[in-house]
């Protein structure tokens, strides 16, 4: 029997680990972890990432009119949860993490090197949503490590290891193994004609 647990979004996990990547205002580059993010259209290609109006991050969003979205492997989880942990506003996180900020080739703000996949947005809305801001990217570039492809110049998350994060329970986990093909366990249920 289920129970109400009352008003909360901490069972829709996992989260996926994001790391936005910013210029701010005196052309620093900054990264914060993002948890409520993801795909929101598919033509034109777009990425929304949710972001309190405190974060340092805020201001450079609204200010640059773009951002990236960076994607850690399993191996960066320590850099990764500490780009959530602190301010850019008082700390160097690319200094201390001792990762590589490169500028973006097509939108204003920075791309971390070492992840395996970095995806640059340009801002094209925002939508306010009670404790946060959504901000809503255009993608107009997507580099993925080559040694992460497949055949198909798809990354491949067996070779990504993308870290995912649980909310409300403040752990981080690597993907498990395949449970079946999309588009196709489905068909097992399908019997007789449609109605």
């Amino acid at each position: 029997m289920k129970i109400d647990i009352g008003k909360t979004t901490t069972p829709l996990y996992p989260a996926p680990d994001l790391i936005v990547a910013t210029y701010d205002g005196e052309g620093k580059p900054n990264a914060m972890a993002a948890a409520w993010g993801g795909v929101c259209a598919s033509t034109p290609p777009s990425i929304a990432i949710s972001v309190r109006r405190e974060r340092h991050t805020f201001l450079a969003l609204e200010e640059r009119k773009a951002f990236t979205v960076n994607i850690p492997s399993e191996r960066f989880v320590a850099e990764a949860d500490l780009f959530g942990m602190i301010s850019g506003s008082e700390f160097d996180k690319f200094a201390m993490t001792g990762l590589t900020a490169t500028r973006g080739t097509s939108v204003d703000a920075p791309t971390i090197e070492e992840f395996p996949i970095s995806i640059e947005c340009k801002l094209v809305q925002t939508v306010e949503i009670g404790s946060h801001v959504q901000f809503i990217g255009e993608v107009l570039a997507c580099f993925v490590d080559e040694s992460c492809l497949d055949k198909q110049n798809r990354p491949d998350p067996k070779i990504v290891k993308p870290i995912i994060f649980m909310p409300g329970f403040g752990r981080y986990y690597g993907l498990g193994e395949e449970i079946a093909r999309a588009y196709s366990i489905g068909k097992t249920l399908i019997k007789g004609d449609k109605k």
